[in-house]
């Protein structure tokens, strides 16, 4: 989730910026925006290993390095890693005013968990991609909504980004279906790519209670935590759940945002109603080990929990190549995650310049970074409790964490 652009800068900007952010950090062999391969002699020894596969010492080194620069440095609260490979995570640790059961909030990492289930109801023939959200929610079909497909609002061309659902409009099926007989378009459906940073997915959660009749968070919890093994619960939290969620705070000087979603609003995501009400693309809290977990259980789907078919669909066809008027380049997004590509533009997606062109994933606000690649079989989480202000920084820590984590693998 992002409120608002990044600058323009240049890669000599880049460098100077990271020179200035990670001092003993030097980029080199920076050939294009958003990929500094950073350098610093690690002293210390040792590999960290878990189950049959070991990690690159070094490269674990200078990850646990980097981010313990941002909550010395930079003021960042708290913040937590992990990696995961072989369907069990290999590296989990917390740094700064959090302990390694500490939940976070994880905004649009969110969004992958929810879209997951609505896999499993396009397995189970519940939904169909050409499926229209009208058919199952007439209150949708106002104000020319009524030919938008599913597909269309999985992959964000459904063409009502900024539309809204009040906190209190939430808290009912009745309230949420008459906000959608409200909602407007702002272009036609399918015509561009635009983020919607809430509106899918309290559409997609619709969908799933009308088809299942089961709440969002239950069936994320049934279908998703629980067969995966995940630890806690992380969408729609009772108030006696909410004790060990990391306080958001911002970080660095405020920015300007043009956005849908203003900093105020991500700051409310952990009150406790708002924790209850589990928001379907934004509202998850969660720990970095258990996010790890959910992408090896795409890249391996040991328990059985979507068909072939449907997980490559998912995680590997591009559907959508629009530009992204953010990021200046096509978005690769599938019907849930976005995927880096050979195009050259794999940083611009946050994805670095050492994972593979297959890897996918998806962040969200405030810096968290998710992803899968299925050529090392590694997958990473960062998250942080503080929310970045800074967004060409944001963009940059992306990439630098990202590249630092792949480089954890020993082949």
């Amino acid at each position: 989730m992002r409120y608002g652009p990044a600058p323009a800068r240049s890669t000599v900007d880049l460098r100077n910026r990271i020179r200035r952010r990670w001092p003993g950090w030097h980029p080199s062999d920076c050939e294009s925006l958003g990929r500094p391969i950073l350098r610093r002699a690690p002293r210390e020894t040792g590999v960290a290993v878990s189950g049959s596969r070991a990690l690159d010492a070094a490269g674990v080194v200078a990850l646990r390095r980097a981010v313990s620069a941002l909550v010395d440095d930079r003021g960042v609260p708290a913040s937590q890693i992990a990696l995961a490979r072989d369907g069990e995570v290999v590296l989990h640790e917390t740094f700064g005013a959090a302990s390694d059961t500490t939940r976070f909030a994880v905004f649009s990492v969110t969004k992958p968990f929810v879209s997951a289930v609505v896999w499993q109801l396009l397995d189970e023939g519940l939904l169909r991609l050409d499926t229209r959200p009208a058919e199952l929610i007439p209150e949708f079909a106002t104000h020319g909504k009524g030919e938008i497909t599913l597909e269309q609002v999985l992959t964000h061309t459904a063409g009502f980004p900024n539309a809204r659902l009040e906190r209190a409009e939430a808290a009912t099926e009745e309230r949420r279906r008459q906000a959608f007989s409200r909602w407007r378009l702002d272009w036609a459906p399918g015509t561009r790519f635009e983020y919607h940073p809430l509106s899918a997915h309290w559409v997609l959660a619709e969908l799933i209670r009308s088809v299942t009749g089961e709440e969002h968070c239950d069936s994320v919890e049934q279908r998703i935590r629980v067969p995966l093994g995940l630890s806690q619960r992380m969408l729609g939290l009772s108030r006696d759940d909410q004790k060990d969620i990391a306080p958001l705070t911002p970080v660095g000087p405020p920015s300007e945002s043009d956005g849908a979603i203003t900093l105020d609003d991500l700051l409310t995501v952990v009150d406790p109603e708002v924790c209850e009400v589990g928001i379907p693309g934004a509202g998850g809290v969660m720990t970095a080990g258990d996010v790890a977990l959910f992408y090896q259980g795409l890249l391996h789907n040991r328990a059985g929990l979507w068909s072939p078919v449907m997980l490559q669909d998912a995680t590997a066809n591009v559907r959508n190549t629009f530009i992204d008027d953010y990021s200046g380049v096509p978005t690769n997004r599938t019907i849930g995650v976005c995927v880096a590509g050979s195009d050259g533009f794999a940083a611009r997606r946050g994805f670095g310049s050492r994972t593979s062109p297959r890897t996918f994933g998806h962040g969200g606000a405030g810096g968290q970074v998710a992803w899968a690649d299925p050529e090392s079989g590694m997958s990473f989480c960062y998250l942080t409790s503080g929310l970045e202000q800074d967004f060409a920084l944001l963009e940059e820590r992306e990439n630098v964490l990202s590249d630092l984590a792949a480089a954890c693998v020993r082949v």
